[in-house]
């Protein structure tokens, strides 16, 4: 078979069968329909732009706050996709002064459901106002540990490695537990991260136990000291 019979035969279509996805491009197209998209679109620099923007509210509300989540790795150097909203940690006690300032400047505030954050929504993006990272209150002592980075050029407090990879951590339950995503983080972080101290707060939690072991093995960081004095019959 040449390659005109093939491309004549790839354009057959039977009664029954799923139409190629280029064919509905062409046929949504004709009828003014939008295509469907085989995968979501890449938010990153939509996100990035709300990013900004909010950061840039955040820091004339004088309330402290830092950058987390998805964008915070991003900010860390992380090779991240965005696709679903940025989010911000903020203490409880500003919520009232940082929401108003928020729909002052035509953003849109909604109120979800948790009491642990306020959700908003700006051109499409979403954005979460965090009082509670993995039921742990967002603190003063937690803010003030942050790094201050450039995020697509503008400058704001990002949550520290170390809080980063404990708030990841301690998310992590039977119900959401994808290392997949959160191995490539740790390996762009893990110079800069107090491991002692991540294992002190999530050493409680079988599954941060069970990634820092196979960060162990994956040779991504050292062994706890207990473990490196530990040996058979100890």
């Amino acid at each position: 078979m040449n390659l005109a019979e093939g491309r004549t035969a790839d354009s057959r279509v039977s009664p029954g069968d799923p139409i190629p996805a280029r064919i509905a491009g062409v046929a949504a197209r004709a009828t003014g329909a939008p295509p469907e998209q085989d995968l979501p679109l890449d938010h990153t620099q939509a996100i990035l732009e709300v990013t900004k923007e909010i950061a840039g509210v955040l820091k004339a509300s004088d309330c402290p706050f830092a950058l987390v989540g998805s964008v915070a790795a991003y900010a860390y150097g992380i090779p991240v996709r965005l696709q679903h909203d940025t989010d911000f940690a903020v203490r409880r006690e500003d919520a009232d002064t940082v929401t108003g300032l928020l729909r002052e400047h035509g953003i849109e505030i909604v109120d979800p459901p948790e009491d642990w954050l306020v959700k908003a929504r700006r051109g499409g993006e979403h954005i979460d106002l965090i009082f509670s990272l993995a039921g742990r209150p967002v603190t003063t002592e937690l803010l003030e540990r942050a790094w201050t980075l450039p995020v697509d050029s503008v400058h704001m407090p990002v949550i520290d490695p170390t809080d980063l990879m404990v708030g990841r951590l301690a998310a992590l339950s039977e119900h959401h537990c994808d290392y997949g995503k959160l191995l490539p983080v740790a390996r762009g972080v893990r110079e800069r991260v107090d491991w002692d101290r991540v294992r002190e707060e999530t050493g409680d939690r079988p599954m941060a136990a069970a990634f820092l072991y196979l960060l162990e093995l994956l040779d991504v960081i050292r062994p706890s000291d207990a473990a490196e004095g530990s040996g058979p019959g100890e």
